[in-house]
């Protein structure tokens, strides 16, 4: 494993990188082997660690609520990330705010800002997954309106320490004193979607990040999302620089294109196959298919530095995004490769597209 300086900017860079995971348990489709929850736990803040040292920065974690996954609880595994790291933005990725409280949800991350150093941010999504509903009591039909209303209250939380509101899902507050406060003046949000104009709309309005998941296809449609996101954003007053994208995605980085699609491939299939939110329908695609997914005219980041420098870049004069977020670990991927793959990222992909950006907007 290449020896790794760490980098520590005096500023924030114009484009950022990071890294996520939703720590699944997906056994390795060549050994049949699955490991441990507690060495799946002990990897993920090892990748954080690394991304850290690296030079990325970013680091997220999912949350999940089966057994096939191992991080239901977000910010206790981000707080053992933060002891072992020194720069590195800790997020969520994402926080199904629709079925969680908000108050507990800034409490916790106001925590997580304190422990780590002001590092903390909170990506917030409905969810794509749907265990949580019943699990913590709620009603499906309310996942729109739960959502909506959770992200006022947790607005409201980050800008007062002390809050009086009233909404339909949870007891009313009373003047009451949220705490602990974060180490930063307000903790960063942001908005995961998928899909939606709604959403998109919603983000720019509140002037907060929008996370744009784009997992697979061209990416082309999704444009219209950030032109929504940038002119709601606009229309309510925010300042165009405060209006910040992500674009997230699955990947994978080795050497040569052919070595990533040669390994990434079956862990890819696996997984699909293993995690679907739809139990029963079988994700089917060939090999020979699986390369028109990496092509360069699609999402899925797959491929040697230099492809995934070209997409990242042709992402960016669809989007104007400041930064790009990827999921490597997916399918039960050993370690090690997902290591040397976070190092091609932070070593061979990040410098060039920084520069390339740099160079475009000077």
């Amino acid at each position: 494993m290449t020896n790794i300086n760490k980098v520590q900017p005096d500023t924030a860079p114009a484009f950022e990188f990071g890294i996520y995971t939703l720590g699944d348990l997906v056994a390795d489709c060549h050994t049949g082997q699955r490991i441990s929850p507690q060495q799946r736990l002990q990897e993920v803040i090892a990748a954080g660690k690394l991304a850290d040292e690296a030079g990325l920065d970013v680091f997220g974690v999912g949350e999940h609520h089966r057994l096939d996954f191992v991080i239901s609880s977000m910010p206790v595994v981000l707080a053992a990330i933060a002891q072992v790291t020194k720069r590195i933005k800790l997020t969520s990725a994402t926080t199904v705010l629709s079925t969680a409280d908000p108050v507990r949800i800034f409490e916790d991350f106001a925590t997580l800002d304190l422990l780590s150093g002001g590092r903390a941010e909170i990506i917030n999504g409905r969810g794509a997954f749907l265990e949580s509903f019943p699990l913590f009591g709620y009603d499906l039909e309310d996942y729109k309106k739960l959502f909506a209303e959770n992200l006022e209250l947790l607005l409201e939380l980050n800008k007062h320490e002390v809050v009086s509101w009233n909404g339909s899902f949870r007891s009313p507050l009373k003047n009451a004193e949220i705490a602990p406060r974060p180490l930063q003046p307000k903790l960063p949000l942001w908005v995961g979607i998928g899909g939606s104009p709604e959403s998109a709309e919603q983000a720019g309005r509140l002037g907060i990040g929008m996370a744009i998941a784009i997992l697979s296809g061209s990416p082309e449609p999704f444009q219209n999302l950030a032109a929504t996101y940038r002119r709601s954003g606009t229309e309510a007053g925010h300042a165009a620089e405060d209006l910040k994208i992500a674009i997230t995605s699955h990947g994978y980085i080795a050497k040569t294109s052919q070595q990533a699609v040669d390994e990434y491939y079956p862990y890819y299939y696996s997984y699909r196959n293993a995690i679907s939110p739809h139990p029963g329908q079988e994700y089917r695609v060939s090999r020979s298919d699986f390369g028109r997914f990496v092509s360069p005219v699609n999402t899925l980041a797959v491929g040697s530095p230099q492809q995934i420098i070209e997409k990242i870049l042709y992402q960016h004069e669809l989007f104007g995004h400041n930064r790009f977020m990827t999921q490597l670990d997916i399918g039960g991927i050993p370690y090690s490769k997902v290591a040397t793959a976070i190092e091609l990222l932070a070593t061979e992909v990040a410098p060039v597209v920084r520069r390339e950006i740099a160079k475009k907007n000077s």
